[in-house]
Parts: structure tokens; C-alpha cells; sequence
């Protein structure tokens, strides 16, 4: 089964990849051809995972599905929460937009001094198969260290320790992290459903 990725993230692609594994063909935005910056002016993710997905569904014919992903930070009052990739340019006015250092920096500067760490990150995804949404959620909870530990990953993944974990998504392997990622488990109710479908 073919479907398209609405991303041009690729470490998000390789990661959705390998989640999804040889079954199923997914197609990047670069793929069919689409360069346009898809608007997400959505104030939930998933009315912002819908938009992109039914952009490329209605302007390239393509069954697509797209996510969107939030870090929600309890002591914060849900912050990034959608602003996630684009944290120190909406709130902080750095930068110019999906810059994990300067993202990362704003959050632990606005945690400092904060006893309640707890986090967790969220994925909708949204699928148009047919015109038809369907709409897919993944949550994981943890906590937010005081410093970035570990070099993989990307987002916030350096400052992320799941619930129950030594360490942060960062310091793990590809495979341990999307067996338990926010984005796995979405993915993973998505493939169960195509399976199914």
C-alpha cells in the first residue's frame, strides 16, 4: 500500500519508516513533488494533522496522512503544547522557527526553579483515505531534565525521560524509542487499522 507522509521532516520520515516496516510504501512530501509550506493554523494537533493531510489529499490525489506533535508541560500550563517545533520563535521571539537548541534552552529556561517536571508528548495522526478522516492518538508521559542528555534523536528528545526510563529518548536506540514513542503508538494504531481495513 502506497500512502504519503505529509512531511519534509526527514528524520520524522526514517522514523515512521522504520515503525511502519516493509509493508506498507510511505511517500515524503519531496516524493510527489510538493514543496509548499502546508499551513498549520489549527489550534489543536488535530485539527493541524487534518489540514495537512486533506491539503495533500485535495491538491495532489494522494490518500495521506499526516501528524502533528506537542510536548505538554504540566508546569507550564501545557506549553509548547502545538507551538512544539516552533517554541522559541512563537514564545520566546528566537530564531526563526523548528530550532531544537533554541527550543530546548527556552523550556529549561522557563523550568528553572520548578519542582513539577512532569511532560509528555502527544501525536495525532491524521488520515485521509477515500475523503474519508480518520484520526489516530499516541501519548507518552515522563519528565523533563534539568540538562540534554544523549545525542540521537531530535526535538526535545535530549531533555525527555520517558516514565519508568534511566534515560532520555536521546540516549536510546531507534528501536527502543519507537517501540514506546508518542509517535509509535500512534503509528502503530494507523498500521492496525489499514491492516484491518
Amino acid at each position: 500500500m502506497k500512502l504519503v507522509f505529509a512531511t519534509n521532516n526527514q528524520h520524522k520520515l526514517e522514523e515512521l519508516r522504520q515503525i511502519v516496516g516493509p509493508g506498507h510504501q510511505i511517500l515524503g512530501l519531496s516524493d510527489i513533488g510538493c514543496n509548499a509550506d502546508i499551513p498549520e493554523t489549527g489550534s489543536t494537533l488535530q485539527e493541524n494533522a487534518l489540514q495537512k493531510a486533506m491539503y495533500v489529499y485535495q491538491n495532489y490525489g494522494y490518500d495521506c496522512f499526516a501528524d502533528d506533535t506537542g510536548l505538554e508541560v504540566d508546569a507550564l500550563g501545557g506549553e509548547p503544547g502545538i507551538y512544539s517545533a516552533r517554541y522559541a520563535q512563537v514564545c520566546g521571539g528566537i530564531g526563526s522557527g523548528h530550532d531544537s537548541k533554541a527550543n530546548m534552552a527556552l523550556l529549561l529556561k522557563k523550568l528553572e526553579g520548578k519542582e513539577n517536571r512532569k511532560a509528555r508528548f502527544r501525536t495525532v495522526i491524521a488520515l485521509v483515505k477515500g475523503g474519508e478522516p480518520r484520526f489516530f492518538e499516541g501519548i507518552v508521559e515522563g519528565e523533563i531534565l534539568t540538562e540534554p542528555h544523549g545525542e540521537g534523536g531530535f526535538g526535545y528528545d535530549p531533555v525527555f525521560r520517558p516514565e519508568g526510563w534511566s534515560k532520555t529518548f536521546a540516549e536510546a536506540a531507534p528501536s527502543e524509542k519507537n517501540a514506546v514513542s508518542h509517535r509509535g503508538r500512534a503509528t502503530n494504531k494507523l498500521i492496525n487499522y489499514l491492516s484491518n481495513a
